[in-house]
């Protein structure tokens, strides 16, 4: 295998020694209380770990408590921060590598997602420095076994296409879906969690139309995953709602995390 993906962000958003690397995540999953049953989907933040690593742990320690084994396909999905564009990017790559190891990525399912679904293109520029899919790997690396990934990164696009996407490999019972983002952004610490209450509701509630662009960063592929939830009536459960001021920094201007999980 040699088209791998490398780490962009290892040193910066987490750490790049491995050892130390899963220490912290181990850590964080230790902390977080499991209240939910095995997911088929789930939201995670993906700041620096420092900022929203407790509050992602809450999320993915659902998958550890649960009967995960079965789980050998995760398709990601995440919003571009650096690189503007339409549709939905696959990658060229054969795999994502962290510093705890190689993620094959499922080129077949990457096909068809292609294939299927509307404004789906290849375009590697928009996963080169994409940090929101590849802080979600090494917490995927401790709660499972051996998996691949499908990396979607998401452009200016109808939340439908993810939608669609989802749709595509929904019967497969082995995938797994994560949606990557942020809430709001550098309110202070009491606007943002008012705001951030709001976005909370629209999610429990399966309503992406009450979501705008200044309440998630990832408005753009959590209103495709509401979508696909309604569909298949899938229960969503808030699991964490914490922001940067209540795990690292100032609160005069935080950002917002939620974890969510859905069965």
């Amino acid at each position: 295998m040699s088209n791998i993906r490398q780490p962009a962000v290892a040193g910066t958003f987490y750490p790049a020694d491995p050892a130390e690397l899963r220490s912290m995540v181990r850590s964080f999953l230790d902390q977080a209380q499991a209240r939910a049953p095995r997911p088929k989907a789930l939201i995670a933040p993906h700041a620096g770990y420092i900022y929203s690593g407790p509050i992602a742990a809450s999320a993915y320690t659902c998958l550890e408590a649960a009967q995960h084994a079965d789980i050998t396909r995760v398709l990601i999905f995440g919003p571009s921060h650096r690189v503007p564009f339409r549709g939905l990017a696959l990658t060229s790559a054969e795999a994502y590598a962290t510093p705890l190891g190689i993620i094959p990525i499922d080129e077949q399912a990457s096909r068809l997602l292609r294939d299927r679904v509307p404004d789906t293109l290849p375009l590697d520029e928009a996963h080169a420095y994409e940090h929101s899919i590849e802080v979600q790997l090494p917490f995927l690396q401790l709660v499972l076994h051996e998996f691949s990934i499908i990396p979607v990164v998401v452009g200016d696009t109808d939340p439908a296409r993810v939608a669609d996407a989802i749709n595509t490999l929904w019967d497969d019972d082995a995938t797994l879906v994560v949606v990557s983002s942020d809430l709001s952004h550098y309110h202070d610490y009491s606007t943002a969690r008012r705001i951030d209450r709001q976005t909370t509701s629209a999610i429990e509630t399966l309503q992406p139309e009450k979501i705008d662009y200044h309440q998630a960063c990832g408005r753009i592929p959590v209103a495709g995953l509401l979508l696909a939830a309604r569909e298949h009536h899938l229960q969503p459960q808030t699991v964490d709602l914490r922001n940067s001021g209540d795990t690292s920094g100032p609160r005069d201007q935080v950002v917002g995390y939620g974890a969510y999980v859905f069965s």
